[in-house]
């Protein structure tokens, strides 16, 4: 595997909302954020996958019957199998069977303890992960402890630990080269979920737009220090995402 490739081993590198209504979620985003359709039909396969900026960044697809609508990132992995099994001695399950596209490379959706699902990601090509538009990922968890075991199981991520005051403790995931992954706040009664924050020039002006076409605030507009300016919402297929402008 090239260096190119092995920099982003443990890296959130593209993302995908399953949803209960398909073209809903398409013209929420479009409108919202501007993004741009682009179909990708080879076979009988028909994906419409989100471009702006000049890069793809990921796509939507149906969530399977009787499923609820929710954003899944994919981490790349250099050993899918090797995840999979991890991921199951450490109490996570599989969803369905592992999938694969000569063209795009193979991948598994992993559940963890908690009921979060992400997937592992092993690409067939070798390019840079698509930059600008989901900027952060970030897991609610029941058990931040477990959390932790298992994901370092998984992915080989290590964590560093953040007193965040009256918020609680934030737990920041890193990669093996000290990069950061993604993120994990513990919410005792909040059912297990990672949904990704998206770039937003105006994150008020968002917000407000979000919610004339339909979405659901779910917390409102705030300010970390350093960090920027967040908010997090329910699109109107009820798949949890934040708004994120950074410092």
């Amino acid at each position: 595997m090239t260096t190119g490739v092995q920099t982003r081993i443990g890296q959130f590198i593209w993302h995908d909302l399953l949803t209960t209504d398909v073209e809903q979620a398409q013209r929420f985003y479009t409108e919202l954020l501007g993004w741009e359709i682009e179909r990708w039909k080879p076979g009988e396969l028909d994906y419409p996958m989100i471009r702006t900026g000049g890069e793809r960044h990921g796509g939507f697809g149906p969530v399977e019957e009787g499923g609820s609508s929710h954003w899944v990132g994919h981490v790349a992995v250099d050993d899918l199998e090797q995840a999979c099994s991890a991921a199951e001695r450490a109490g996570g399950t599989i969803r369905g069977e592992p999938g694969g596209h000569a063209e795009v490379g193979r991948w598994a959706t992993i559940v963890d303890p908690e009921g979060a699902a992400v997937s592992a990601f092993t690409p067939a090509y070798d390019s840079p992960a698509p930059s600008g538009v989901f900027l952060w990922n970030e897991l609610v968890t029941s058990d931040a402890d477990r959390a932790k075991s298992f994901y370092a199981a998984v992915f080989g991520w290590t964590t560093e630990d953040m007193d965040m005051g009256d918020a609680g403790v934030y737990t920041l995931f890193n990669k093996a080269d000290g990069e950061n992954a993604g993120g994990a706040i513990q919410r005792p009664d909040a059912p297990g979920a990672w949904y990704p924050y998206l770039a937003a020039g105006d994150v008020d002006a968002s917000v407000a737009k979000a919610q004339k076409l339909g979405a659901q605030t779910l917390v409102h507009p705030f300010d970390i220090e350093t960090v920027g300016r967040l908010a997090v919402l329910g699109d109107p297929t009820g798949a949890m995402f934040g708004l994120y402008k950074p410092a």
